[in-house]
């Protein structure tokens, strides 16, 4: 189960994303927000970090105008390593190298085509498991 979450400025691009998922098979629950409103990001920021770190969803997708202040938030809950990715690369990067189990995209920032293939890549690119990468996340984790 993927968890996926936005504040106001990031609800349009949700949608689409939501859309994909659903066209690939690929289950999500909505942690909000339901509507353009105005609202605050740590509220659904901190929904999808904590979903993610107590197991009921495996990984997580947040998105806020610049994706920022949403990473922020979800990386305070243990166990979450969210990834502000702009980019395929990156987004490859840190799955396979970081094992980052949120990734947080900036609407205002990403298109909706590329959002798609960063989305894409970051759920396709497995975890390495090579044993520098594994001490180095042990290392993060203190």
């Amino acid at each position: 189960m993927l968890g996926i979450g936005s504040d106001h400025g990031g609800y349009a691009l949700k949608q689409a994303i939501m859309k994909h998922l659903e066209a690939r098979g690929i289950a999500y629950q909505d942690y909000g927000t339901y509507s353009e409103a105005s609202c605050d990001y740590p509220d659904y920021g901190r929904a999808v970090a904590l979903a993610v770190a107590n197991g009921a969803c495996d990984r997580g997708i947040l998105i806020c105008g610049t994706g920022i202040g949403i990473s922020i938030t979800a990386n305070k809950v243990p166990g979450v390593r969210a990834a502000l990715c702009g980019d395929c690369f990156s987004a490859e990067a840190t799955r396979s190298h970081n094992d980052a189990n949120i990734l947080a995209l900036g609407a205002r920032v990403v298109g909706e085509g590329l959002a798609l293939k960063i989305v894409d890549t970051f759920l396709d690119t497995p975890f390495s498991n090579d044993e520098r990468h594994i001490r180095r996340i042990q290392k993060i984790e203190g």
